[in-house]
């Protein structure tokens, strides 16, 4: 039951009465009017705008038609008070009633809480992580893989179908001094011959050892004297083993994509050829010259007429290239290929998860995205920023393999993946996060994922310690809730519009921020019954009222879905 849904839909109805008897007059679209979660300042329930909306067509004063439609508001039989404050907010409180048959109508159907059945589903295609296949997945890219599988768990939670993508970059230069590395080492091993480590065009880390073990000891016939006659070969299997290796750190953190694409196959398929003949059949392509990237911009570099795509007619801040000096395709190319591909499978929505170094690439691929679909935001890209990982108070490194980064391997061992799952969504994706393992390995409020599993464990012991655990509902329970209860079912109130606001903004780090905020209310309340033994849960007869268990209950049902959706585990002892 979303009650701010249920009581917009009510509000809607009564001024539509009122305005059929000519008391009131409604614009022809109510669209604005919202219920609302109130600010914690005011002891209520729902807040609404509706006065303020209907205030200008009707010329009273905000105030004036507040108290207006307070009057009618006041006849709803679960009702209680309605305050008007300013500048025209009508804040309304409920009857303890009320709670008594939200708490029974969610105990009827534990598993549809939060979902909005009435809401158009649609299919959506996430790619994320996508890393190139060249080495373990280092933290860099664990911020987005964890926002790629979480939004994904989110959608799916709210029945929208969903498809995990990993695209693959196994084509390319970088693929080529990749296998070379591999190579270099496994003439290392070998033949002792030194690995030239001064290359920067060569791989460094010290997991290209364990590539090239796998590789020499599962290929005993193949001869690797010479780079060029095992470089297919080669390119083939460095890339499958270090897949393999990147699939072990996405299983360890919890993730399992549904398909991974190959760049390779996009390019040996042609699908270049074809999304550039269907850009040019659009009036989207042209020859003709742009500056060179900064990066490039120097005195010898000259303006050359290129294949461009009209990239700018979309927003972007320049015309983009298609094709390269020596008239091979530009990475863009491909990736516009790719995204044609996506387009072939008719998702509703595509989303990519891009790291913060990719963020000039957003509009580019957004714009391209559009030229081929016809459809303005028919591909979403969000940005994963930086994660700073800090301990007792400094920068933190703690790679175990040679190379200049931090592994997911060595973060999961340090801190566990529930920890890993939850504080990386504990802020917004498109601001830098902080992670202090000196706070994660705390057992205390300031610890978030601890704080919530704490909350979990708590029920899970008065339920353990119970003679009696039936928890069988039915219309003739009465429960009463006093005030300190009823604020905990406030927030449990929120829960589908939490959902609802999340998967609208694709932001799931609001369910960390929500699941903590109720779990602080639970802690709370728990704490009273130190000094109140009625506000204990468990009585002297070792037994527990209805409306405790209950109570209990659904908070369970919260933490349990919330936890779930964000891939983290909720133990029952702690």
């Amino acid at each position: 039951m979303n009650i701010f849904d249920h009581y917009l839909n009510k509000i809607i109805l009564l001024l539509k009465q009122e305005c059929n008897n000519n008391r009131i007059k409604l614009p022809s679209n109510l669209n604005n009017i919202n219920v609302e979660i109130p600010p914690n300042k005011f002891n209520c329930d729902l807040s609404s705008n509706v006065a303020l909306i209907l205030s200008k067509i009707n010329q009273q004063s905000p105030i004036d038609l507040g108290n207006y439609l307070k009057t009618i508001l006041l006849k709803d039989e679960y009702i209680d008070e309605i305050d008007v404050v300013k500048p025209g907010f009508l804040n309304i409180k409920l009857k303890r009633i009320f709670w008594s048959n939200f708490v029974k109508q969610i105990l009827y159907k534990p598993d549809e809480y939060g979902i909005n059945r009435a809401e158009k589903k649609k299919s959506y295609l996430i790619e994320f992580v996508s890393a190139n296949p060249t080495g373990p997945l280092h933290v860099g890219h664990c911020r987005g893989a964890i926002l790629g599988d979480v939004l994904s768990n989110l959608l799916l939670f709210t029945k929208n179908q969903v498809t995990r993508e990993y695209y693959v970059n196994d084509h390319g230069n970088q693929i080529i001094h990749f296998s070379n590395s591999v190579f270099l080492r496994i003439r290392e091993i070998l033949y002792k011959e030194k690995f030239p480590n001064d290359n920067v065009d060569l791989y460094p880390g010290e997991y290209l050892i364990e590539i090239a073990n796998i590789i020499i000891n599962n290929h005993k016939n193949v001869k690797f004297d010479n780079f060029h006659d095992v470089s297919e070969f080669l390119t083939e299997q460095s890339v499958l083993e270090s897949l393999n290796m990147i699939k072990k750190n996405l299983k360890n953190l919890g993730i399992n994509h549904d398909n991974f694409v190959s760049e390779k196959s996009i390019v040996l398929n042609k699908d270049v050829e074809k999304v550039v003949e269907k850009l040019n059949s659009k009036n989207f392509l042209y020859k003709g010259k742009i500056s060179a990237p900064e990066r490039k911009q120097s005195k010898n570099y000259q303006e050359r007429d290129q294949l461009l795509f009209k990239s700018t007619d979309f927003g972007d801040d320049k015309d983009r290239a298609l094709q390269k000096s020596d008239n091979s395709w530009t990475y863009f190319a491909s990736d516009a290929a790719y995204h044609n591909n996506k387009l072939n499978r008719n998702f509703d929505v595509l989303i990519n998860i891009l790291g913060s170094d990719h963020t000039g690439y957003v509009k580019r691929i957004t714009s391209v995205v559009e030229a081929l679909s016809g459809e303005k935001n028919k591909l979403v890209c969000k940005v994963s920023q930086l994660v700073k990982l800090i301990k007792d108070g400094k920068p933190f490194k703690m790679s175990k393999r040679k190379g200049d980064y931090i592994t997911v391997e060595d973060l999961i061992s340090e801190v566990g993946k529930d920890a890993t799952r939850f504080i990386m969504l504990n802020r917004s994706s498109d601001v830098e996060l902080d992670f202090d393992f000196t706070k994660v390995k705390e057992k205390s409020k300031d610890n978030p994922v601890y704080y919530v599993q704490y909350c979990y464990a708590r029920i899970s012991s008065v339920f353990r310690n119970l003679k009696n655990k039936d928890i069988s509902i039915n219309d003739n329970v009465n429960l009463v809730y006093s005030p300190e209860e009823i604020k905990v079912l406030r927030k449990i109130s929120e829960w589908p519009k939490c959902l609802e606001i999340s998967s609208q903004k694709l932001e799931p780090h609001r369910l960390t921020t929500y699941l903590y905020e109720l779990s602080s209310e639970f802690h709370s309340f728990w704490n009273l019954g130190k000094n109140d033994k009625t506000k204990r849960f468990i009585n002297e007869n070792n037994s527990i009222t209805n409306e405790k268990l209950f109570f209990l209950k659904l908070i369970m049902i919260v933490v349990k879905s919330g936890m779930r959706i964000l891939g983290v585990n909720t133990p029952e002892k702690m």
